[in-house]
């Protein structure tokens, strides 16, 4: 178990639970780098070609191995050092996560990616994953940026998406912000939301990634919309944005949920050593590190309606 931090409110937290809402399995270097091809494919400079991670400029000490024996009970341990009772990770072809998922049902919770420029193909892969994987699914997951081609947020391609996820009951995990890697970022300006959640006032949408520059207006529209959540994913806790930490502080304790970076850009050493210095208030803390996460992610599909 980790040792006190010297936050009471913190600790107290902790010792309920932290759920991280973002995991990237860990995996030698060679084939850490393999994932990202898709990325490099999309790139037009020539030094993303040369990264390990596609986003690698910002990013300081990034998480690498030579060799790893078995990255699920690497994982594992790493949770039981850092206090995370639950990681939400990706169950789309990935043999691991599923692995995960079918072995530790408890600490691990499903996300499902799909490719909205697939159509009625990425629909029945929903409706496929909700009968795999029943009240372990727990979200729907794009990121319209990296796709060929990109789909925005409000691109009418994402609408069948959505409506598929509030019949499901599933919330949907998407990107807002300047992406980290040298793509452009025309498929997720966090305005785009606005009418999003204009349309589906049902649909629990999650972003990642910061919304930078524009996190006043983030703010904003997390005010505005009750089913609108921010994420925390791929900042060091010392660089969340200030508007977020004050949101937080104030009106919005139940809209931040907390999403570290590992094993894509941060180490869960430094997520760690950061995130009690924080200034978050007393009470912002167990909703922050579990409480939201529980709420937004924790139910189960819904079972269809009989046609």
């Amino acid at each position: 178990m980790p040792e006190p931090t010297g936050n009471a409110a913190f600790d107290a937290a902790r010792a309920g639970g932290i759920t991280d809402t973002f995991l990237a399995f860990p995996d030698v270097r060679e084939a850490k780098a393999k994932v990202y091809d898709y990325i490099r494919k999309a790139t037009m400079d020539a030094e993303t070609q040369t990264m390990e991670m596609p986003a690698g400029y910002m990013f300081k000490d990034i998480p690498t191995y030579d060799e790893i024996d078995d990255p699920l009970e690497l994982t594992l341990a790493e949770m039981e050092r850092f206090g995370i009772t639950r990681f939400l990770t990706n169950v789309t072809e990935k043999d691991l996560a599923r692995r995960a998922l079918t072995e530790h049902p408890d600490k691990f919770w499903g996300i499902l990616n799909v490719d909205p420029n697939t159509g009625m193909q990425a629909l029945r892969e929903i409706d496929a994953a909700v009968e795999r994987w029943g009240s372990q699914l727990k979200a729907v997951h794009t990121w319209g940026t990296a796709l060929q081609p990109q789909v925005a947020l409000d691109d009418k391609k994402m609408y069948p998406v959505y409506a598929k996820c509030v019949e499901a009951g599933l919330p949907i995990v998407v990107y807002a912000g300047v992406p980290g890697p040298r793509l452009p970022m025309q498929a997720q300006l966090p305005f785009q939301l606005d009418e999003v959640c204009w349309f589906f006032p049902e649909l629990k949408i999650v972003t990642r990634h910061g919304a930078e520059p524009w996190t006043q207006l983030m703010v904003k529209l997390l005010l505005k919309w009750p089913n609108l959540y921010y994420s925390t994913s791929a900042f060091a806790p010392k660089h969340y944005p200030q508007d977020i930490i004050d949101f937080a502080n104030t009106r919005g304790a139940d809209k931040v949920i907390f999403a570290g970076y590992w094993a894509a850009g941060l180490t869960l050493d430094r997520i760690h050593a950061e995130l009690p210095h924080v200034p978050f208030r007393d009470h912002v803390w167990p909703k922050f590190l579990h409480e939201n996460a529980e709420r937004v992610f924790g139910g189960a599909p819904h079972p269809y309606p009989a046609s």
